[in-house]
């Protein structure tokens, strides 16, 4: 297998930061689906807004690896 150049190993490290940053929140916003305690008042409006960033965010990073990995073997 090739080795990445170094532009490309960079990309690979941010998409992979912005993943697994992105994944972390998401797994936080869905938590506080479930309130703290009976009858604690949950913004479901807010909470669907920053899964939807979250969503957003992984997609965008997993297509920034899908590019560079595909950019690569084609060289």
């Amino acid at each position: 297998s090739a080795l990445l150049q170094k532009p490309a190993l960079e990309t690979v490290r941010s998409s992979l930061r912005l993943l697994n940053a992105s994944a972390y929140r998401l797994q936080s916003e869905c938590r506080k689906t479930v309130p703290p305690e009976p009858g604690a008042a949950v913004d479901y409006q807010l909470l669907t807004q920053q899964v939807i960033q979250c969503a957003y965010d992984i997609a965008k990073a997993a297509k920034q690896l899908v590019t560079i990995t595909t950019r690569e073997k084609k060289q």
